[in-house]
């Protein structure tokens, strides 16, 4: 058995029918679907596959849907006898990881995560902020683009997903968004603005964040088995005593994926996607390219990750 990572996606992974063949296939998926389902007291799988698709993109509905197909597919891999030593995910993917890791109760989870995105959807009215990509940027750029645009009455752009591979998002208020991407254009770095609801992981964010402590605090933790990298920090982490303040702070700070995946491709032979789409295998690929990466997001995918994995 070759050394194996798990990480999972986050939110923008989400698709109707996403999982739909793994959930014919396998009957892990389908137990792990209705649990959500009876956790959230709603047939989660209903929206999964039938949307439509305005109501899955609800942070509040993305979010739990897209735990729920991760921890299922981890689950089916587990089965199969793979042991990851190292998870990590990407924002709401952190979540998904360590239930895989054992460090939260999936149950606990999931209905976490619905007050976790209705939090951070309500934390910013809409049209007041907005994300935006920046595509051939390194970091030194983005920050200096952040610091032109914000302003001292209190508008601000800032890093929000340094991802890796040429990717930041930049998130934060609307107009600061808006003068950033004038000034990329100026700079010959390519902006594109995303079809998100609000600026995730930046200090507009405190709102959420202050109100998932208490949600944070009623949960039961567990030291984390494999150690879950987290987004804060970049950093692996075993301890059940730090898992709640780097959930909280995530909220708010910027996802620094790149030095998650530095972390995973240090520790492992073989990186697994688990969940819906391809996004991190491209980054993971990119970024690390003698790393075989696989995304599993249904039966080939999974099939060719036993394989690859020696399982």
């Amino acid at each position: 058995m070759r050394r194996v990572a798990f990480v999972c996606p986050g939110q923008g992974a989400q698709r109707v029918g996403m999982a739909r063949d793994v959930h014919a296939e396998f009957p892990t998926v389908r137990q792990t679907l209705d649990e959500a389902g009876d956790a959230l007291g709603e047939p989660l799988d209903r929206i999964v596959f039938e949307g439509p698709e305005d109501v899955l993109t609800l942070t509040e509905n993305a979010q739990p849907a897209l735990l729920a197909v991760s921890v299922a597919i981890g689950r089916v891999l587990r089965d199969h006898g793979i042991r990851p030593v190292i998870a990590a995910g990407h924002s709401l993917g952190e979540w998904s990881a360590l239930v895989l890791a054992g460090a939260l109760d999936f149950a606990d989870a999931i209905r976490a995560v619905r007050q976790r995105g209705r939090f951070m959807q309500e934390a910013v009215a809409p049209g007041v902020g907005a994300m935006s990509a920046l595509l051939g940027a390194d970091l030194a750029a983005a920050e200096q683009l952040c610091r032109d645009a914000s302003r001292g009455d209190g508008e601000i752009a800032v890093p929000a997903n340094v991802n890796g591979a040429g990717q930041i998002v930049v998130a934060g208020h609307t107009a600061a968004v808006e003068r950033l991407e004038a000034l990329a254009r100026e700079r010959k770095v390519r902006a594109m603005r995303l079809k998100v609801s609000a600026p995730f992981h930046t200090p507009l964010m405190r709102p959420a964040r202050d109100r998932m402590r208490a949600v944070l605090d009623s949960l039961a933790v567990r030291d984390p088995d494999p150690p879950v990298v987290s987004n804060v920090d970049g950093r692996p982490n075993a301890s059940a005593g730090r898992v709640r303040d780097l959930l909280a702070e995530q909220i708010t700070a910027a996802v620094r994926w790149e030095d998650c995946a530095h972390a995973v491709v240090a520790a492992c032979d073989v990186v697994l996607e688990v969940g819906p789409g391809k996004v991190l295998t491209g980054l993971m690929r990119r970024m690390a390219p003698d790393r075989p990466c696989l995304a599993t997001d249904d039966v080939a995918g999974v099939r060719a990750a036993l394989a690859e994995a020696g399982a």
